[in-house]
């Protein structure tokens, strides 16, 4: 029997410390990533900052090399940003995603020619090839403004449709609210000798203790009730202001 215990201990420890080791390998794991994102994202930023000075503050082919390659990054940034913001929501932009892809093998070549020519000695040369890189260049980045523009739209047009449909239903339940309009038109508001029946109506005559001309005291309606007030501390809403709550003492 106590070898039993001793075993069954045993294995728990050796469960526990297994545990730990996979833990503590992804939370390495992950850190691993985030740091990773961190340098990656510090070398864009240092690229583009010097293509940005190069482009702006050298003349001639080295400053033409450095506009592009600094229009074609920019500009597949933006797409891809909104392609995978567009894909969280809208399922039929991973299509667009996957031809992103393929595209940015192009838009990865090219920037490595353009990053290969800025050390290239043989200026004339380069210059003579400017042309071609610019036709290149813009055929890149035409694509994926195209990519980047369709799925913008798609998405405020989502946005617009929403909010049509949803005016609509807001009109619907405004008209149903206003309903006394309709109710105190009616026959028994002409002549006010009856208790509104409209629940949100003006208190009628036995709400006040008083009985219609005629009545004898009997058959008056009970007189509407006052809708609740709204607790102010349930607010939500980011344009709403929180209320303070009201003092104790």
């Amino acid at each position: 029997m106590d070898g039993a215990i001793v075993t069954i201990l045993a294995l728990l420890f050796l469960a526990f410390v297994a545990l730990g080791v996979y833990a503590t390998v992804k939370v390495v794991k992950a850190t691993k990533r985030g740091v990773d994102r961190t340098i990656d994202q510090a070398r864009r930023t240092v690229e583009d900052t010097t293509l940005r000075a190069k482009s702006i503050g050298q003349a001639g082919v080295a400053g033409e090399l450095a506009r592009l390659r600094l229009s074609l990054r920019t500009s597949m940034r933006a797409t891809q940003e909104a392609l995978k913001a567009g894909a969280v929501e809208d399922a039929s932009l991973r299509e667009s995603l996957d031809l992103f892809q393929r595209l940015s093998a192009h838009g990865l070549e090219l920037d490595e020619d353009l990053k290969r020519l800025e050390k290239e000695p043989d200026r004339a040369w380069v210059a003579a090839q400017l042309p071609d890189l610019t036709a290149r260049t813009e055929r890149i980045t035409g694509s994926a403004e195209a990519l980047r523009r369709a799925a913008r739209e798609r998405a405020r047009k989502f946005a617009e449709d929403d909010l049509s449909a949803l005016s609509a239903q807001i009109d619907m339940e405004a008209g149903a609210l206003r309903h006394w309009d309709r109710a105190e038109s009616g026959p028994h508001a002409a002549g006010g000798t009856a208790a509104s029946a409209d629940p949100w109506g003006e208190p009628g005559p036995a709400a006040t203790g008083h009985t219609t001309a005629g009545s004898g005291g009997t058959g008056a309606a009970e007189g509407p009730q006052a809708l609740p007030p709204r607790d102010p501390r349930l607010t939500a809403y980011p344009w709403e202001k929180s209320a303070r709550p009201e003092s104790t003492t």
